[in-house]
């Protein structure tokens, strides 16, 4: 392996470490009810597509606010990422990965718990403070327990 192609294979290393890096952020802002730090996710315009919530949600205010609508009345939530797959592209990217979302409201009738499963699709960009989410989508793949967990002010489903 030559120079070049070494330091193309740790520029490519580090780039998809950065991005897994923000996909971790995101599970802690949200398990955190971060909601500032979940800003620091994704680009300013960015569009959110969530399984189970209606439409898209443009600009990092609408997503937070779908998320913190979805996040709050519950007593805990826990958000797992796992099977990066990241396609780089010079400034821009694109990564898919598994998620599971434990969801967890005391004393609800019907169950307490309610798992989501299914992957995150993401569009990035490299912005001056470095990777951003630009567009994700998170296609539900199976669910487990009860959905009335995520209803109470519910603007919309699973995050």
């Amino acid at each position: 392996m030559n120079d070049g192609s070494l330091d193309a294979a740790l520029a490519r290393l580090v780039d998809e470490h950065a991005i897994i890096e923000v996909t971790h952020r995101y599970c802690a802002a949200l398990d955190g009810r971060d909601f500032e730090a979940l800003g620091g996710c994704f680009t300013v315009d960015a569009v959110a597509v969530y399984g189970g919530v209606r439409g898209e949600h443009r600009g990092i205010d609408a997503i937070k606010s779908v998320c913190r609508a979805s996040l709050e009345p519950l007593d805990a939530s826990q958000h797992l990422v796992a099977n990066h797959l990241i396609e780089l592209a010079g400034e821009t990217a694109t990564s898919r990965c598994l998620v599971r979302a434990q969801h967890c409201r005391r004393g609800l009738p019907g169950g307490e718990n309610f798992m989501v499963a299914g992957t995150y699709e993401d569009d990035w960009r490299r912005m001056p403070e470095g990777w951003r989410i630009s567009r994700r989508v998170l296609a539900v793949t199976w669910t487990e327990g009860n959905p009335k967990v995520l209803e109470r002010n519910r603007v919309g489903g699973a995050s």
